[in-house]
């Protein structure tokens, strides 16, 4: 029990919020168990600020390293003419004005621009049609769904490699089509034919990936919707359009978003299938291509790469809210 003085007993001490338990001093001497547990309590008060900090900290160490240093870098060498080994001077807004007259600026443009608009439709649409397949519990669909998710798991330099031994001048595709006499068919010599074959493995690797969404997104529609269409005398395609559509479209928004900002920044597809100087004439360069051919080497032009890579973030931060204001029209 607490003393006539109001000393607090040896066991326990409380000071405003915080309570600590402490052991009994095994000397009698309450007075001086009291100070040790209110220098605890002290003790504790002082670190709970910094706690939540140390356990962020690596954390943000990672996030500080590796992507808040390198986009203010570049957003600053942006500014400068800084070379690979020269560090530069600032030239203020000299780069982007020569991006206004550099060809294959604008080429790169054209061609992520064109990647954009090939590619999204088709990666919001037929991963959702592949998930309705795949959606119904019959013997054997395990190994479907398997089958379609292969090539997101696959490296992506093995899938260009496959696919460029296919569509070669004397790949599979065009032995095939020569055998049936259609003769041969310059998959990756002609300008536009090669894009678009970039365009078809973009869209092949990246199936399996928004089916896996597309079904999580499935399995929250409920069953009483269909078939209450059904009863009205809904087909398949009805239902789809008003049942199906409607409740999935909050992640066809999310599926645009992100197929919308990896088409523009593709780059593997195409530097694999078109070679590092971007099909015939550079005709086929995109903007990530033109940085990354830019920006390298013993000589490479570090602050003009950093002002197309300002770019490249600007065009991709302006799809992603043209796709949420669309949405918030939409629900309107």
């Amino acid at each position: 029990m607490p003393s006539s003085s109001g000393t607090a007993s040896p066991g326990k001490v409380s000071a405003g919020r915080a309570s600590v338990v402490t052991l009994p001093t095994g000397d009698g001497d309450g007075s001086d168990g009291g100070a040790r547990s209110a220098a605890a309590v002290a003790r504790v008060r002082r670190q709970l600020p910094t706690s939540p900090w140390l356990f962020a900290a690596p954390g943000l160490l990672v996030v500080g390293i590796f992507i808040l240093y390198p986009f203010v870098s570049t957003v600053v060498n942006a500014f400068t003419d800084r070379r690979t080994l020269l560090p530069g001077e600032f030239v203020g807004l000299a780069n982007f004005r020569e991006l206004l007259h550099d060809e294959m600026f604008w080429i790169g443009l054209r061609n992520s621009t064109l990647y954009v608009l090939g590619v999204v439709p088709a990666l919001v649409l037929l991963p959702l049609l592949l998930a309705l397949l795949v959606q119904k519990n019959i013997p054997g669909i395990a190994f479907f769904r398997s089958a379609f998710y292969t090539p997101v798991v696959a490296s992506i330099v093995v899938v260009g490699l496959i696919w460029v031994w296919l569509l070669d001048e004397r790949g599979l595709v065009n032995s095939l089509l020569e055998a049936v006499g259609v003769g041969r068919i310059g998959f990756l010599s002609d300008q536009w034919l090669l894009l678009l074959s970039a365009m078809t493995v973009t869209v092949w690797k990246g199936l399996g990936y928004y089916m896996i969404i597309y079904l999580a997104a499935l399995a929250n529609v409920p069953r009483e919707l269909h078939e209450a269409a059904a009863v009205d005398g809904a087909g398949a395609v009805r239902r789809f359009l008003t049942v199906t559509v409607p409740a999935v479209r909050s992640t066809m928004v999310l599926v645009g978003a992100l197929s919308s900002v990896a088409a523009f920044k593709v780059f593997s597809e195409v530097y694999l299938m078109a070679g590092p100087d971007g099909g015939p004439a550079g005709e086929d360069t995109t903007l990530v291509m033109l940085v990354q051919r830019t920006g390298t080497g013993l000589t490479g032009r570090v602050g003009y790469a950093s002002a197309i890579s300002v770019v490249v973030f600007v065009v991709t931060v302006a799809l992603m809210l043209l796709v949420l204001r669309a949405d918030r029209k939409e629900d309107a």
